[in-house]
């Protein structure tokens, strides 16, 4: 009888131990670099583009979990690439996401212009906020912001994101984007 309350009580630890591994942290700007960190791969039909999201090299520590986004490949047949940096920033209870595009094709998350942006590149600049849902985040890019960041993406999107997968969804027609982390 014994030794099965020991069982029991070892059992009870070890899942409590793996429910607090699971759990996000209380550090949800670190959540939120772990879920965008990597590479995806766009999965809806049309959507053939890749998703690298990389930490810039020689961030300060103010920002730490800066991450330099690059997009490449095609979507409905067209070829693109876009990069560009995404500063996460703390906030009360959610996360502000900047995205400062780079317009200069050379620049990479190892680059010394990585955090560096000419006056266009700033003034594009673009931004949202992402508020913990779930075990991930969820936010809205505001309709036309960031049109000029994106080069022609307009009105309002929703975004989802979750261990493992990126959702993008146009308000207005519905039109979604999903990604899913390549595990190579």
């Amino acid at each position: 009888m014994k030794s099965r309350q020991l069982v029991s009580i070892i059992l009870a630890a070890a899942l409590a131990g793996a429910v607090s591994l699971a759990a996000p942290s209380s550090d949800h700007l670190y959540d939120l670099a772990a879920i965008l960190s990597g590479t995806f791969q766009g999965t809806t039909p049309g959507n053939e583009l890749r998703l690298d999201l990389r930490p810039v090299a020689g961030t300060d520590l103010e920002h730490r979990y800066d991450l330099f986004l690059e997009a490449t490949g095609k979507y409905q047949g067209e070829n693109v690439r876009r990069q560009g940096l995404l500063r996460l920033e703390r906030q009360v209870r959610s996360a502000y996401v900047g995205y400062i595009p780079h317009f200069d094709a050379t620049v990479t998350s190892l680059s010394a212009q990585a955090t560096r942006f000419s006056e266009s590149e700033a003034n594009a600049a673009c931004g949202f906020t992402l508020l913990a849902q779930g075990d991930g985040f969820a936010g809205e890019v505001p309709g036309g912001t960031c049109a000029f960041a994106l080069r022609g993406v307009t009105g309002k999107w929703t975004i989802e994101l979750e261990p493992g997968s990126i959702r993008l969804r146009d308000v207005k027609s519905g039109e979604t984007l999903r990604f899913r982390r390549n595990t190579k």
